[in-house]
């Protein structure tokens, strides 16, 4: 009797399957990721199964010129934080992977979207909560159960989940989250490589064909990426990251792969009781408080994606008290605080050689920017001398090796918004400074813009 399957060992991490238990992954070098999966074993092709023996297919080649093309009609989700990172809104027949960490709101953002979308029938399947347990938590978001056309469906199975689709016909179908669902063209356990790869590729043909959006929660594993294998990343057309701090208020939803916008946008939430609210404006809410006479502290002009906000840097700088000094980063890169520490003493000639130092990116936000490295070491030299920045000097430059200023990108953006808040004071980099004065057609910012080319042209300017 033939054998109708047959067992692999498979990297939970990357997906790649071997005959023989492995310890360390050949393909990726991941230690104790083998997994035992058994798979069906289909018939055997013949040589009259041979792709060079059947006839022609369907599909024929084209040319660009005979493509049709016409504008992707999209769904309007109520949330213009949502829609600035999916391009403009929810493409039709489109499926959308959101991940992050346990607890960050995932499900909250897309619950209290859903429940937003007034004429829309919106089925939401839910493979962790029970009915009750999202009821309690819609009537926390505020809604009102007789006026919401959400339906609430707690099922894992995909098939059921078809069978039900198709008979109510949604217009917009969620999935809570993909890790729990399988189906019966796998033979493993819910929340495998297998199952995960089979049901995303199912619910993918499945939105294509009967062309409705699709959502689907994700989890992610200790390194940050999305649970599963990287072919999940691959199937669906749109991975948004919801990330931030869970001990802080603020959260940061970025696109990482859309294939119907750009990537370069983010939006913005603050975490509150009663669900998230999108933050329009966050340099208002970064900067509330003035600290006046108050040393180490800077604003620095940064820019995530295409958006342009003002942050504050804080720093502490003070002796050592148990001989091997502290370096402590929260909100920045540890390593690039090191490094623009070792500018400061071989460049400018400061000693912290003995001294701990701390930094911290106010309201909790991981910044990437490479702009705001001049608003690093102007917090971390006022707070070494003790002498207060202007609290209405704002800064935006690279910091080279050599002690160099270098030019930033988008900087027209950050001095308008600069500018917008109110401050008086801006320094930038001398390149970028020129590149304005060249525009004869830019028109004069209400603002003073202070050209500088080395940090200790910067730190005359602070400081005096």
């Amino acid at each position: 009797m033939a054998k109708t399957s047959k067992t692999v060992f498979m990297c939970s991490n990357c997906g790649n399957d071997q005959l023989k238990w492995f310890g360390r992954c050949p393909a990726c070098g991941e230690w104790n990721t083998c997994v035992e999966q058994t798979i069906p074993i289909g018939p055997s092709k013949g040589v009259t199964a041979s792709p060079f023996s059947g006839k022609p297919g369907d599909a024929v080649p084209l040319t660009l010129s005979e493509i049709e093309t016409s504008s992707e009609i999209r769904l309007d989700m109520c949330d213009a934080e949502l829609n600035r990172v999916l391009g403009g809104g929810l493409v039709q027949g489109s499926l959308v992977l959101l991940g992050g960490e346990p607890g960050i709101g995932k499900s909250t953002l897309v619950l209290q979207t859903v429940l937003r979308l007034k004429g829309k029938k919106v089925l939401y399947v839910s493979g962790e909560e029970s009915a009750s347990q999202l009821k309690m938590r819609a009537e926390r978001l505020g809604a009102n159960p007789d006026s919401s056309s959400l339906l609430i469906l707690c099922e894992t199975n995909l098939q059921q989940i078809f069978t039900q689709c198709t008979a109510l016909q949604p217009d917009l179908l969620v999935v809570d989250s993909i890790q729990t669902m399988w189906t019966d063209l796998a033979e493993s356990s819910p929340g495998s490589i297998t199952q995960v790869r089979e049901c995303a590729a199912a619910i993918l043909k499945y939105v294509k064909e009967i062309n409705i959006p699709a959502i689907l929660i994700g989890h992610i594993n200790k390194e940050g990426t999305i649970a599963g294998p990287k072919i999940l990343e691959h199937i669906v057309d749109t991975v948004l990251q919801f990330e931030g701090d869970r001990h802080y208020m603020y959260r940061i939803l970025r696109a990482q792969k859309n294939r119907f916008g750009s990537t370069a946008e983010l939006g913005i939430y603050e975490m509150r009781q009663e669900g998230l609210r999108q933050v329009s404006n966050p340099s208002e809410l970064l900067l509330t408080e003035r600290h006046d006479g108050m040393s180490g502290v800077a604003i620095a002009a940064a820019v995530e994606g295409i958006r342009p906000f003002l942050i504050e840097v804080q720093a502490l700088v003070s002796t050592a008290a148990y001989g091997v000094p502290q370096r402590s980063a929260t909100g920045f890169d540890i390593r690039r605080m090191n490094m623009l520490l070792a500018v400061l003493e071989k460049r400018v000639g400061f000693k912290l050689a003995a001294k701990d130092v701390y930094l911290n990116i106010a309201g909790g936000l991981r910044v990437n920017d490479p702009a705001i490295d001049l608003a690093v070491i102007s917090a971390i030299l006022s707070s070494n001398l003790d002498t207060d920045i202007e609290p209405t000097v704002c800064m935006a430059g690279e910091v080279g090796l050599s002690g160099e200023i270098r030019p930033v990108s988008r900087i027209e953006q950050r001095i308008q918004e600069a500018a917008k808040l109110g401050f008086s004071d801006m320094l930038i980099p001398q390149s970028n400074y020129a590149q304005l004065q060249s525009q004869t057609s830019s028109q004069p910012f209400p603002i003073h813009l202070h050209a500088v080319r080395k940090v200790e042209e910067a730190f005359r300017f602070l400081f005096g």
